[in-house]
């Protein structure tokens, strides 16, 4: 069947894709292993020891289904940040959180605001719900919340959308810069605030933001830092009436009782996420070193990951990224130009970062060999 009738005229409309092909697809499609998994910004040093504890020990009550409230969770999650839990809405990641924010405010046809060649997730969402996308180019390496706020303005957007660390460029904006895009969202409009990567960006870059301004709903997630991307736990910072919408639409019993223990855990362990600080650090200098030794150019970044210029365009960039894979080697590049012309190494423990550092000279060789300058 090519075509399926019983399908809305909107789903049939779409393609079947996805947004990000995993890296055990990559494995099954070159019959191998990767020596070092550095594609996905995951957190290669893991979760907590008392996450990962709590995990064990919440798997004998696998057998019933989590607290649908995420009560206790949620307001480990309000102490930390001060708020009160009313603030707070928990779900399966920032991806399903995403994709609800954009079910409860998009219509078919109506305008969104994003950077061109930011998370393509969110793009991913938008369309499955029909809204109209409207992107705005990077200012050098840097999303443009001046930009992206006028032509919020300009098309009466519902959403505007912008990550603050940036993926996948790993760049951020300074607190002050974030509070004037939210001083200027514009009537109508709500400003989606991805924070996926704040734990781990310089404190000038973390913005106090009332919880209960209605402009603006903050994502936080426990993929990053706290590394349990694999548990699946992300949360939302909001007004009380905009986080109370996600009662109408979520899944209620989505969160598995495993992952509340873990993150209830983690979020309590702060310790624990200075000393992987210093982890992520220590392996962004070691990928900015690999990237120098070999002429390539680290950018500064506020992430668990490090974007390489590799100083000529995207073919480059992909036959580098070939070339790596080649090598089992696992490792991203941005999908939009001219961010393509850089690939995107993710942090992690020391045999991966020497891993990388050995397979690169060779790949270089290889992208070079394939388009010489």
């Amino acid at each position: 069947m090519t075509h399926d009738p019983r399908l809305t005229a909107l789903a049939a409309s779409l393609p079947a894709t996805v947004p990000f092909v995993g890296p055990e697809a990559q494995e099954r499609a070159r019959g191998a292993k990767f020596v070092a998994r550095l594609g996905a910004n995951e957190n290669g040093f893991g979760p907590s020891p008392k996450a990962i504890d709590a995990m064990k020990q919440a798997t004998s009550e696998a057998w019933m289904y989590a607290d649908p409230e995420n009560h206790d969770l949620r307001k480990a999650i309000a102490a930390h940040h001060d708020v009160d839990p009313k603030h707070i809405m928990v779900g399966e990641g920032i991806d399903t959180l995403l994709g609800l924010v954009v079910r409860l405010y998009v219509d078919k046809g109506d305008p969104v605001v994003t950077s061109a060649g930011a998370y393509p997730t969110f793009n991913y969402h938008v369309a499955g719900f029909g809204g109209e996308l409207h992107t705005i180019p990077y200012t050098g390496d840097f999303e443009d919340p001046e930009r992206l706020i006028v032509k919020a303005a300009e098309v009466n957007a519902k959403l505007v959308y912008i990550s603050n660390p940036d993926n996948p460029m790993g760049s951020c904006h300074d607190a002050k810069t974030i509070k004037r895009m939210v001083s200027s969202v514009p009537d109508g409009t709500l400003l989606v605030l991805d924070e996926a990567y704040i734990e781990l960006a310089p404190e000038t870059a973390v913005a106090e933001i009332d919880p209960d301004d209605h402009r603006v709903i903050r994502m936080r997630t426990f993929s990053k830092a706290y590394g349990m991307a694999g548990a699946r736990v992300g949360y939302a910072i909001g007004h009380p009436a905009v986080i109370d919408a996600f009662n109408r639409v979520r899944n209620h019993f989505g969160m598995s009782r495993i992952a509340q223990a873990g993150a209830l855990a983690a979020i309590q362990d702060q310790d624990y996420i200075g000393s992987v600080r210093d982890m992520v650090a220590d392996s962004r200098a070691a990928i900015a070193a690999a990237a120098l030794d070999n002429g390539l150019i680290p950018l500064e970044s506020a992430t668990n990951f490090v974007t390489i210029d590799c100083g000529r365009d995207g073919d480059f960039a992909k036959a580098l990224l070939e070339a790596l894979s080649a090598r089992d080697i696992f490792a991203r590049m941005p999908f939009v130009a001219p961010q393509n012309r850089c690939i995107r190494v993710s942090c992690g423990p020391t045999a991966d970062m020497l891993a990388f550092a050995r397979a690169l000279p060779a790949a270089l060789q290889a992208a070079e060999t394939a388009f010489p300058a």
